[in-house]
């Protein structure tokens, strides 16, 4: 069993910069693809980005591509989702999750965190 844990949450202003963090509790993530994904109020949850066990592939939606950027440190076990020139449209929970293939496709993953919220204000 894989816990993770999503931190970075917060409420900013549309243009601002903001960083989740996604670790694991007691076991590694160092084999796993990592996915984030989101929910807005009222709407399914959407594929955000993805790495690849290694980091050598990702993948990125295109409402976000150019503004986000995932990238993962196996030393701290943590799996990042930098993002930039933040919209009133990223508001969501963010999730974190696990998998064994990059995928874009959230029944593809094993294991998710409980999320993290993002407000963006105009």
């Amino acid at each position: 069993q894989v816990q993770l844990v999503e931190t970075g949450g917060g409420m900013v202003q549309a243009g601002d910069s903001l960083r989740l963090s996604c670790t694991a509790s007691g076991r590694t993530l160092r084999s796993y693809a990592m996915g984030w994904f989101r929910q807005a109020p009222g709407k399914e949850r959407e594929f955000v980005a993805a790495i690849a066990y290694n980091g050598h592939s990702t993948y990125y939606a295109d409402s976000v591509k150019g503004r986000f950027t995932i990238s993962r440190d196996h030393a701290k076990n943590m799996v990042y989702l930098q993002m930039v020139s933040l919209k009133p449209e990223d508001t969501a929970i963010y999730y974190c999750a696990a998998g064994l293939a990059l995928r874009r496709t959230e029944y593809e993953y094993d294991y998710w965190g409980q999320g993290t919220r993002i407000t963006v204000s105009s």
